[in-house]
């Protein structure tokens, strides 16, 4: 299924209108006020153009009601040396906001240090994560999550460790990504927690081949979502932080291409395509030569099916309401 960005715009959060005065006027919290996307509910994003530890304290006091018990903090902590991952000096001063808190990764499918635990754990080291323990979800094996109501899957396998967790914090480095188009809160945890033998496997094959993108993997990438999604049903918040956006994910590391949008600033929901909805708005809402490489690595991977079919398989709204936090 191929959407182009006009029937898209037509059909989401984001009106004509909020573009032009996004573009005019400069203003994202009064552009996007109030989306017009469905006319049922409208989840709230939380907004701030706070790049800073600060920033994520602020909206993650919004989002964090159901965070309780043990908490998974999912994030990318990138390849050796990746030059745009959220900054480990933010997430060590923010860690202490989440009693409970503890940052949990998964390994990797493709060619890459991070594919067993022992390289995996060197790559951490690597890069400064070394303030905080890091849960390495598959190191002793998987589980399956059920699918309901999926078309590819019935279960997913994931680092079996999740099931050692109570709530979820999905901290997003929003960004383009090589396969995927974007990468947002629905990559972070449908790609990030499935585990590095299986689960991954899982998602990207279709037949024989096992890097099968287009919109069939934005397909079975939203059912490993959903499978988290309904695992921690509502003890999962979410946040994205639309900073250092390359086109490329922090798995493709030193080589990734340099940003060429700008800095937007950090949202947070508890409504998975809310958020990411909101995400992907926000960056077409830039001026043509700000997002053309975002938009055209989006459209060219059929990105966007990620929002539609999430929409499909009710995991959240893609009508949103942008709060803004000061």
């Amino acid at each position: 299924m191929t959407i182009s960005r006009r029937k898209f715009l037509q059909g989401s959060a984001l009106t004509l209108g909020a573009v032009a005065l996004a573009n005019t006027a400069g203003s994202l919290e009064t552009a996007f006020g109030a989306s017009q996307g469905d006319a049922g509910r409208k989840a709230k994003v939380y907004f701030t153009k706070d790049l800073s530890v600060e920033g994520l304290r602020k909206v993650y006091t919004q989002v964090r009601q159901n965070m309780t018990g043990k908490i998974a903090v999912k994030l990318h902590t990138g390849e050796p040396n990746g030059p745009y991952i959220i900054p480990q000096a933010w997430v060590k001063a923010f860690m202490p906001e989440v009693p409970g808190g503890t940052i949990v990764e998964c390994n990797v499918l493709y060619s890459s240090p991070r594919q067993t635990t022992e390289g995996h754990r060197k790559t951490l080291e690597t890069n400064g994560w070394t303030f905080s323990p890091v849960d390495i979800m598959d190191a002793d094996g998987d589980v399956n999550l059920p699918v309901v109501g999926g078309k590819w899957f019935n279960e997913v396998a994931f680092g079996k460790n999740i099931l050692n967790y109570d709530s979820m914090l999905v901290l997003t480095h929003f960004k383009g990504h090589t396969m995927g188009g974007f990468g947002g809160s629905l990559k972070n945890i449908a790609i990030g927690c499935a585990s590095g033998r299986r689960g991954k496997e899982q998602l990207h094959r279709e037949g024989s081949q096992v890097w099968s993108g287009g919109p069939n993997f934005m397909e079975r990438m939203v059912e490993g979502g959903k499978a988290v999604t309904d695992h921690f049903g509502p003890r999962i918040a979410y946040i994205n932080v639309l900073r250092s956006m390359s086109v490329d994910c922090d798995c493709v590391g030193t080589s990734a291409a340099p940003p060429t949008a700008p800095d937007i600033g950090i949202l947070a929901s508890t409504d998975i395509l809310a958020i990411d909805q909101a995400s992907v708005d926000m960056v077409y809402a830039l001026p043509d030569a700000q997002k053309r490489d975002m938009v055209e690595r989006i459209e060219s991977r059929s990105g966007l099916r990620q929002l539609t079919y999430m929409k499909e398989l009710a995991m959240g709204a893609n009508a949103y309401e942008i709060v803004p936090v000061s």
